[in-house]
């Protein structure tokens, strides 16, 4: 038998920057008008020891040149006539972005998450790129960390895992830099009139391009008609209803207890391991994400009943990704957002496992959110204030936000430090809570952001979600059981 000659590995596609924000990018970056539903990104990188700061220095700058958007900034079009475009900073210095602090001993996690927190709460410069890097040395153990900061208009967890790629290295011996080929083209001054007119023309086009998509839309649906007018009737109702729902504005969260809201933010972590949860979730006829969420679930259920507040149900948010493979290589944010109400009364944690798993398959076939860029396109054409308005409300009613971001499953290193654990915090935007959760390794790190005005025992809920995650491994064949590792190691 003949051999065939082993195929050649493929490079990895190179990322694709659109030169104007999208429409979801767009809404993001004009919600902050309102503090509290800023949508910045704050992530930490527990390594083992100290990074090499020259290698790590020209590792970042390599990042700028190989991803344009970390040298560019926003510019917002004067008339708001079409969305804000991105545009290289003529005065990047990475010194701005590139920073190292120490933090005092013992350098706890609670230390080193302290730090993190008025990080998380201070809006960025928006005359620079939008985000940071913090080394912070001094951690217990000779450990130190790199906090992440950017903001979320730059892309959604799928985009910046794919971002950070270049930042990461396979061993402590990985130094190789290839050379770079191209740089982003220096920002022009760009003359007022000349700006409105790149605005008008940018509007013309999209709106010719979504007038064209309409009317091949509405072919395909009369002639679906001729052949089924029953079911074309009937989906373009389920379309249509779908569509008011996703956009009905809720006044009040549905927790009692978790009702205040502020633009300050609280940081805890924990850790799970991976297996677990995947052994659990197949246990109980789901999957690992279903079992995460009834996780979060049950430690929230427990967090109420300390309190004797009584709550039928609680609104989450959770982002769905909508990359498609055109899509997969795009920056920015392609995902949209299920709203939904989780029950608070199932003590069971198999049957809670399955019901968070029929909601979840249930929102995600729901019309509106395949058609989440075309509705984000219309809305970032309204003013500001209508939108603060109506998404301000929508985001202010979310008891809760989970988001499930899959990381390396190997052990990488960090500019020749080994990366121990990762920690990833996702933006309030106006909820309660938001459990990010980053598998790395074999195990899952969890985030846990609170905003103080309404989560006014943040220990305690941690206590309670790890209780709830406790009754969700107790579902996986006990050979499976893996002993809970803390999130960092340090204390």
């Amino acid at each position: 038998m003949t051999e065939r000659p082993s195929p050649t590995p493929r490079a990895p596609r190179a990322m694709q920057f659109e030169p104007r924000m999208s429409g979801g990018d767009t809404l993001m970056w004009r919600l902050e008008s309102d503090p509290a539903l800023r949508s910045t990104i704050v992530s930490a990188w527990i390594l083992e020891g100290a990074p090499d700061m020259d290698r790590l220095r020209a590792k970042t700058e390599r990042a700028t040149q190989l991803i344009p958007r970390l040298r560019e900034r926003v510019v917002s079009d004067p008339f708001g006539i079409a969305p804000p475009r991105w545009e290289t900073d003529p005065d990047f210095d990475l010194r701005f972005h590139l920073r190292r602090i120490r933090v005092p001993e013992p350098g706890t996690r609670r230390q080193l998450l302290d730090l993190a927190e008025p990080l998380a709460m201070q809006a960025f410069d928006k005359e620079r790129p939008l985000w940071e890097l913090h080394v912070v040395e001094g951690l217990e153990g000779g450990r130190s960390a790199v906090l992440m900061k950017l903001h979320h208009a730059i892309s959604d967890g799928v985009g910046l895992v794919r971002m950070t790629e270049c930042l990461i290295e396979k061993g402590p011996e990985d130094t190789a830099l290839p050379p770079v080929t191209t740089l982003p083209e220096p920002a022009e001054d760009v003359d007022p009139v000349q700006e409105t007119f790149d605005a008008v023309g940018y509007r013309t086009r999209t709106g010719f391009e979504r007038a064209g998509g309409a009317l091949r839309a509405l072919g395909r649906t009369a002639a679906d008609a001729l052949r089924d007018p029953t079911g074309t009737a009937e989906r373009v109702r389920s379309t249509t209803s779908s569509i008011a729902r996703s956009l009905t504005p809720q006044n009040k969260p549905l927790s009692p207890l978790m009702t205040g809201r502020s633009s300050s933010v609280r940081f805890e972590a924990m850790s799970q391991p991976l297996a677990d949860l995947k052994a659990a979730g197949k246990a109980a006829g789901g999957t690992v994400n279903d079992a995460f969420l009834a996780g979060v679930v049950g430690g929230l259920q427990r967090y109420h009943a300390h309190f004797n507040a009584d709550a039928k149900t609680l609104r989450t948010l959770m982002p769905v990704n909508v990359r498609t493979e055109e899509s997969q290589t795009t920056a920015g944010n392609y995902f949209a957002p299920a709203r939904f109400e989780v029950p608070m009364d199932i003590s069971d944690p198999a049957a809670r496992i399955r019901e968070m798993g029929r909601l979840v398959r249930k929102e995600r076939g729901e019309p509106a959110l395949g058609m989440i860029q075309e509705i984000t396109g219309v809305l970032g054409n309204l003013p500001t204030p209508v939108v603060t308005g109506l998404f301000g409300s929508q985001q202010k009613s979310t008891d809760f936000t989970t988001s499930n971001v899959p990381g390396p499953r190997r052990t990488i290193w960090m500019s020749g430090a080994k990366v121990e654990s990762f920690l990833p915090f996702g933006p309030l935007s106006g909820a309660a809570i938001n459990v990010t959760v980053f598998s790395y390794a074999g195990t899952m790190y969890f985030g846990i952001n609170t905003d103080p005005a309404a989560v006014r025992n943040p220990s305690l809920l941690v206590e309670c979600l790890e209780k709830g995650f406790e009754e969700i491994r107790a579902l996986a064949p006990p050979q499976q059981v893996a002993p809970v590792v803390d999130a960092g190691t340090i204390a």
